[in-house]
């Protein structure tokens, strides 16, 4: 009997187009990694036929392909047979360099020892590739192709000269930029059209520097990028089983849907779960950081705010910020059983634009469409905060009003301008209108706890204010050793200033309505 002959490395196959002869390919010499199919042959699913087309049939030549989907969708398995097209396939060129690039020495590894698996599960790959695993390579000899693994926590990869780029879980990076995918990309110069695959989950953040590439390659400016972002809307249902299948293609498939709704009945249950598992399975940006509320309770609060206000005590909370930064003013008002929020917001109007760009954040639309104030100038005139506070005074009930001491001195000139009186804006009067509230511990967690009850029992109002909204997205809690919360701005990955103001007006209230309640005596007469 005839022995199979040794398939030629870079041997195409016949197939109508690029993509379709890669296709070919892989599911001809290439075996199931890992898994209850281990070493059968792989069958793509028509999902990772579609990835395959959009990067090796586009027309305008692929210099960048970003995927990204939630986790245990086999994303380092299609990583690794791409990669074997690159080495040993009908994508090979001769003596040249490939690498994969991760954040650290094990998540480094954990491609190349696919990519192994896959060659020593395969007789005909496993003849014309040489495996070195101490260095973390693969080398073609009749090709003079070698693969190598990079982590960021090695040498950085200056002087290299790499034809093909795997960046593997490139969301693990923080801030908008990593010098190995800086020293790796510049380093294409002296190759023809060089690939990069960057195959990863959503990063947390806006700014981080997955999220960056996603965001440009979603302005469709450079056909040469091609995107596939597999993820869940904001707004659907999160542990609906439609909603996961939104972000995660193999799901009931190779990826165990049972193991994926017990996560999700886990984030259901708890809310500190829930930023996890919005960012890994339904791939969201969302920070993993324990946030102070989670999306599913703020969004159940959005009710309609009432109107009318006349007669119903009112209190406030101001966070002044800088003069240049966002500055925030919120009342909340006993309706029924619930507390109402009305919110006001200011930015400067100069640069406007820019502040919109810099932070990922649509300001100017938001201004546009009446959320937002602006001031003339580059920073937040202190008197149209004070101005607009003596007009709330004289059309509602307001009894008291919370305030961080940081820039109130600054502000407290404009409010005897506009026709306060120094007792209502004194400092250490009780009679005042003003009140301090601090901003550590102390302070901040108590105004937390009751914040979050009502939160979580439904009783605040928020109408969806857009910059309320996303100052609560945004707000992340730091704990010290006994316990006590507060509101962390270090830690948050935006503006916070709005969430900081509505917990010291909740809190203010609660302190002067206990203040105000009556006691009683009961007097027993005998006979």
């Amino acid at each position: 009997m005839a022995t199979k002959p040794r398939p030629q490395p870079g041997s195409p196959g016949k197939a109508k187009t690029r993509a379709e002869r890669n296709i070919k390919w892989i599911e001809r010499y290439c075996r199931v990694p890992e898994g209850r199919h281990v070493g059968q042959p792989v069958r793509l699913r028509e999902w990772q036929r579609k990835e395959i087309r959009k990067i090796y049939d586009n027309p305008a030549g692929t210099r960048r392909a970003i995927i990204s989907f939630g986790r245990k969708n086999g994303k380092t398995a299609l990583a690794s047979f791409l990669l074997l097209l690159h080495t040993c396939g009908p994508e090979a060129r001769p003596n040249s360099q490939l690498y994969s690039a991760a954040q650290s020495r094990d998540q480094a590894a954990i491609l190349f020892s696919l990519a192994a698996k896959v060659v020593r599960l395969s007789s005909d790959l496993n003849d014309c590739v040489t495996i070195v695993d101490s260095s973390k390579r693969i080398h073609c000899p009749e090709l003079g192709t070698t693969y190598r693994a990079l982590s960021a926590e090695a040498a950085t990869a200056y002087g290299l000269s790499p034809v093909f780029i795997v960046h593997d879980e490139l969301g693990q990076v923080r801030g908008p930029r990593s010098e190995l995918y800086e020293a790796l990309e510049t380093a294409t110069g002296a190759q023809d059209n060089p690939l990069s695959i960057v195959i990863s989950t959503q990063a947390p953040n806006p700014d981080d520097l997955l999220s960056v590439l996603i965001d440009d390659a979603q302005t469709g400016l450079d056909p040469r990028v091609v995107l596939s972002l597999y993820t869940a809307p904001d707004d659907a249902d999160p542990f609906a089983p439609k909603t996961i299948k939104l972000a995660n293609p193999a799901y009931g498939d190779f990826q165990n849907a049972d193991e994926v709704q017990a996560m999700a009945e886990d984030a259901r249950r708890m809310p500190s779960r829930e930023p996890e598992y919005r960012n890994l399975i339904l791939n969201q940006r969302v920070e993993m950081f324990s946030p102070f509320v989670s999306r599913s309770v703020w969004a159940a609060c959005g009710g309609a705010i009432s109107t009318d206000w006349q007669g119903l005590p009112v209190y406030g909370g101001l966070d002044l910020s800088s003069v240049s930064d966002l500055t925030a003013k919120v009342y909340v008002a006993g309706v029924g059983l619930d507390w109402h929020v009305r919110s006001t917001f200011w930015l400067p109007k100069e640069g406007l634009k820019e502040k919109s760009r810099n932070d990922r954040v649509p300001y100017d639309t938001w201004a546009e469409q009446g959320h937002l104030r602006t001031c003339p100038g580059r920073t937040v005139d202190y008197e149209f905060v004070a101005a607009s506070l003596f007009r709330d005074c004289e059309s509602m009930d307001i009894r008291k009003i919370a305030f961080d001491r940081w820039n109130f001195r600054h502000l407290k000139p404009w409010l005897l301008k506009v026709g306060f009186s120094e007792k209502q804006v004194s400092e250490d009067d009780d009679g005042s209108l003003f009140h301090p509230f601090g901003q550590g511990f102390a302070s901040m967690s108590p105004a937390l706890r009751t914040l979050e009850a009502d939160l979580l029992d439904g009783r605040i109002v928020h109408g969806n204010h857009p910059v309320l909204t996303m100052c609560a997205a945004n707000a992340v809690v730091t704990q010290n050793p006994a316990g006590d919360r507060k509101l962390d701005k270090a830690k948050a990955s935006g503006r916070i200033d709005g969430m900081i103001a509505l917990a010291m007006a909740r809190s203010i209230a609660s302190t002067v309505q206990t203040k105000l309640k009556p006691t009683y005596q009961m007097l027993v007469v005998g006979r």
